[in-house]
């Protein structure tokens, strides 16, 4: 099941089922492109791994492998959905994408086991990490430069775990060129592993965001540009680029 959040013309929020371009929500069916796509879910906080693949931590300079993940909080600011702008902030030189897939979190939990970690999983989803490089060199705790409004773009649908097959394609498409690309498979840390390792320390609630890092190749990003990242058996997601 692909589960989609979205505004009908009347202006009200729904939820509904994404089915071969439209979604059936209560009695009515709507066409997916006469309504206004809402992120998927609701987070309260959106937790996000740093290096989650070892490509990526080797073209960023470390050459080991991490005992344990590596993380940082998103608020729910910097939560945008499919077809949003992504607004570069003013006065930064540098600022990427960062393909991602997110773990969504479908029951509370605290402190579970791996064994026991996906019952607390609703499903998957697209993330693109948008990342303000200036002040993230400057700073230890990346407030500014990760936690800025509109900073995470998501969606389009969750994706329940079934639809997503264990090699599930990552990839990312800069203005139509495929700049990133990878597996599930190639994660350091696995699904349930993130999910317990967060959940020691971390009470996660209905609708929170574990993002999982992101691959070799993040790049630079310039008004006017488009953006999508596709994960196989979730769709993908697309934002234009606009600056400030």
């Amino acid at each position: 099941m692909r589960t989609i959040r979205f505004r009908d013309e009347t202006g009200i929020a729904r939820t509904g089922e994404l089915v071969k371009g439209t979604i059936e929500a209560g009695n009515r069916t709507y066409d997916v492109e006469s309504v206004e796509t809402l992120p998927p879910c609701e987070p309260t906080k959106v937790i996000c791994q740093a290096g989650g693949y070892m490509d990526h931590r080797e073209e960023s300079g470390f050459d080991d492998l991490p005992e344990r993940p590596e993380l940082f909080l998103k608020g729910p600011n910097c939560v945008s959905g499919h077809d949003d702008a992504i607004e570069l902030p003013p006065g930064k030189d540098l600022v990427e994408f960062e393909a991602e897939f997110g773990i969504v979190i479908g029951t509370q939990c605290r402190d579970v086991d791996t064994d026991d970690a996906m019952a607390y999983v609703e499903g998957f989803t697209c993330v693109n990490d948008i990342s303000n490089r200036d002040d993230q060199a400057e700073e230890r705790n990346w407030v500014r430069g990760k936690a800025f409004d509109g900073s995470l773009p998501i969606g389009p649908v969750i994706a329940t775990p079934d639809e997503v097959p264990d090699d599930a394609t990552l990839q990312l498409r800069h203005n139509g060129e495929v700049k990133q690309e990878t597996t599930r498979e190639m994660t350091i840390f696995s699904v349930p592993e993130l999910v317990a390792d967060v959940s020691r320390l971390i009470t996660l609630e209905p609708g929170d965001v574990i993002a999982t890092g992101t691959p070799f190749g993040p790049d630079a990003l310039s008004d006017g540009d488009v953006v999508e990242v596709e994960f196989e058996g979730v769709g993908t997601l697309r934002n234009h680029v606009i600056a400030r």
